[in-house]
């Protein structure tokens, strides 16, 4: 019996991607396949285009925020049919260190993540395990679906704020996660948000996404823009969803004493920021790292309810074929690039 073949992206060298044909698999016990029909190009694959990224070796195959459909079910599959449209969750865990058995799988010690440290789903076929499949509502576009993956990283790091009901929050960086973090933080409770960027039409987006305050910081001081938005008791919490010595600096600087910063960004270099004031202010430097399948449940229930805009975040789809020309156009519209959208199946054949 013939093989049927599949085209699969691989990245084998920063600034270099090819494709090749590898075989279609076949969904075993437990195992779901999907034709995937959209990808989201993410920050940290940014990072593996550049040769920055601090985990990830090439040879890779990418695809980690993805929508897909449901083609077949292996035995044992409950929950979803043929049809479904689902994600996916990328995390690939060990199930057995002191993480993982105490509810924290994001946190696994043998932490992989699809299309970094083991193999990503770009491909025009994926086939996974049906534990990390989540339905998606027949409502919910390709698009959309493609975008709760990193709409869950924004609810995860809200939730890492447990006082977030009412809270005055602060994020600092207008890309999509930053744009996605403030809608969590009201969609979880928050009172308002301000969010800046050195971005005019970053800050734009996250107005029209319900930011209640936006600045600009080329402009004006980021303490300023603090007091202005809040008073002078400033934020609750304040999330660096930028990630450098710049915006970390500022936010432990100006900060109210005693309050929580949290990093949500990834650094891609060693920091160097002022912790001798981080100490003196008794702030709560605290951290995000992905998501758990609660954080997907409630990212697509928020976006459900209306709660969460992802359309004025959608820059521009490219074709499979054109995977690194969508890389080039970020890199040529870094200002003005929010989430490119990769459509897996635009000139397959059936």
């Amino acid at each position: 019996m013939e093989k049927k073949m599949m085209t699969q992206e691989v990245m084998t060298a920063p600034h270099e991607i090819t494709f090749r044909e590898v075989e279609v698999p076949t969904a075993g016990p437990g195992q779901v396949l999907m034709k995937v029909m959209k990808i989201g190009v993410c920050g940290s694959d940014i990072h593996v285009w550049h040769g920055t990224h601090p985990f990830t070796s090439y040879p890779v195959t990418q695809g980690h925020e993805v929508s897909c459909q449901v083609i077949g079910l292996g035995e044992g599959v409950t929950g979803l049919k043929i049809g479904d449209k689902v994600t996916v969750q990328p995390q690939v865990v060990c199930g057995k260190c002191y993480p993982c058995t105490h509810g924290k799988y994001n946190l696994c010690e043998n932490l992989k993540v699809m299309g970094f440290q083991t193999t990503g789903i770009a491909s025009r076929f994926f086939c996974t395990d049906s534990f990390r499949v989540t339905r998606l509502p027949d409502s919910m576009s390709y698009d959309e679906g493609a975008m709760i993956e990193p709409l869950a990283v924004a609810v995860h790091a809200a939730k890492r704020f447990p006082e977030i009901m009412g809270a005055k929050v602060a994020v600092i960086g207008a890309g999509p996660i930053g744009i996605l973090t403030a809608q969590a933080v009201k969609a979880c409770g928050a009172e308002s948000v301000m969010v800046t960027d050195v971005s005019d039409f970053r800050i734009g987006k996250a107005k029209e996404c319900g930011a209640d305050f936006v600045f600009n910081t080329r402009e004006k001081d980021f303490g300023d823009c603090l007091v202005e938005a809040f008073g002078p008791d400033k934020a609750d919490v304040i999330y660096d969803c930028a990630g450098n010595d710049i915006t970390m600096n500022e936010a432990i600087k100006y900060a109210r004493k005693g309050s929580t910063i949290i990093l949500v960004a990834v650094f891609g270099a060693m920091a160097k920021v002022d912790l001798a004031v981080l100490n003196d202010h008794e702030l709560d430097l605290n951290t995000t790292m992905m998501y758990r399948n609660e954080d997907y449940v409630d990212a697509i229930r928020f976006v459900e309810e209306g709660k969460v805009k992802l359309e004025p975040l959608m820059s521009k789809t490219f074709a499979f074929k054109d995977y690194a020309d969508a890389y080039h156009y970020i890199d040529n519209n870094r200002e003005t690039s929010m989430k490119i959208l990769i459509d897996v199946q635009a000139g397959a054949e059936e």
